[in-house]
């Protein structure tokens, strides 16, 4: 269905890209028509996305984008998918989604606890699924795969300790050009 009002120039909302594959249509939006577009997909009676199955982080890692979000919207009604792409820089805020869907409350919580992505008009973020003192964001291309601290138990104290992680080689950021 998408595609087709693609194909036939009927746009209702802003896009920079389509591409649809294996019967799944990709659309790339910026970050300021996010809202607009996720509403209208949701809304337009040619569209009727009514479902989002999952919002996604990726870290690029890269100077141009440093992130992308990836929602997955379903039309139970056309038995369709959809997903939507918004690329980011470090430290730019997106539009939370929370008002068209309430369940993207949970996603977003996801990616900012994740990759530290900042999601406006979000009230409840708060980390998720790591612990609460927790430091960085650990999907990060640029977060040390052995962490930050380590938890050892200390005889003499007769507890669990808390140590900084030495590490023993500098860290260093790879590209895909690298060689190892």
């Amino acid at each position: 269905m998408i595609s087709q009002l693609i194909l036939n120039k009927v746009f209702v909302f802003p896009f920079i890209l389509f591409s649809n594959k294996k019967l799944e249509a990709i659309v790339v939006v910026l970050p300021t028509h996010l809202f607009f577009s996720i509403k209208c997909l949701k809304t337009h009676i040619n569209y009727r996305y009514t479902l989002l199955s999952c919002v996604s982080g990726v870290d690029f890692n890269s100077s141009t984008y440093r992130f992308a979000v990836v929602y997955d919207l379903i039309s139970l009604d056309f038995n369709k998918r959809i997903r939507i792409k918004t690329f980011l820089k470090e430290g730019q805020l997106l539009d939370s989604i929370t008002g068209i869907f309430v369940n993207a409350n949970w996603w977003e919580r996801e990616v900012w606890d994740f990759f530290g992505i900042f999601f406006n008009q979000n009230l409840d973020l708060r980390r998720i699924l790591t612990d609460y003192g927790f430091e960085g964001f650990p999907m990060r291309k640029d977060f040390p795969l052995s962490g930050y601290f380590e938890l050892s138990y200390n005889s003499n104290k007769k507890r669990v300790v808390s140590n900084l992680v030495e590490l023993s080689q500098e860290h260093r950021l790879f590209n895909s050009e690298s060689s190892i």
